[in-house]
């Protein structure tokens, strides 16, 4: 698997696997998370615009998609029932999703995000149980609970990478 960079290109399908994204969580009982057409498509191309939107391919089709920003996070300056794992500088994980049609796409994304930033953030809906679990699978720890502008709690996690030297 391969990533980069989203070009404005890419767009439609983009969407598309956020359409999905959206139906699987329904189907699932995540009936509360990514409503109203979230993420809708002035969000995605102003992630794209600002060069942090990224697609996974696989066999040169996207097989997944996701928003990496290295920086502070507004909503996780405040963390409630829990601490974050550190105070240093972190990557954020938004808007991962995959498109359904290969295994490890979401873990392939998370790993380069680590590859990138040996300290990731990442919150979900509580509805989101795919989500937790992968986290879960990906070491991922439970931090607390955040709230976003709109005041929506979110469940918090962070990986830090530790970098040994002998």
């Amino acid at each position: 698997m391969e990533i980069r960079h989203t070009t404005l290109a890419e767009i439609d399908p983009v969407m598309d696997i956020y359409d999905n994204a959206r139906l699987f969580m329904r189907k699932s009982g995540n009936c509360n998370q990514w409503v109203h057409g979230y993420p809708g498509l002035e969000l995605i191309n102003n992630d794209i615009l600002h060069g942090n939107s990224f697609v996974c391919l696989e066999s040169s089709r996207i097989a997944g998609v996701f928003t990496f920003i290295q920086g502070m996070e507004p909503t996780y300056l405040q963390i409630h029932n829990g601490t974050w794992l550190n105070d240093e500088a972190y990557g954020v994980v938004h808007r991962i999703a995959s498109a359904g049609s290969g295994k490890g796409v979401a873990t392939h994304c998370l790993n380069w995000c680590l590859d990138q930033c040996k300290n990731v953030r990442i919150d979900t809906h509580r509805d989101n149980v795919a989500m937790q679990n992968l986290l879960a699978k990906n070491n991922f720890v439970p931090c607390g609970i955040i709230y976003l502008a709109d005041g929506s709690e979110r469940l918090a996690y962070q990986k830090i990478i530790r970098q040994y030297q002998n």
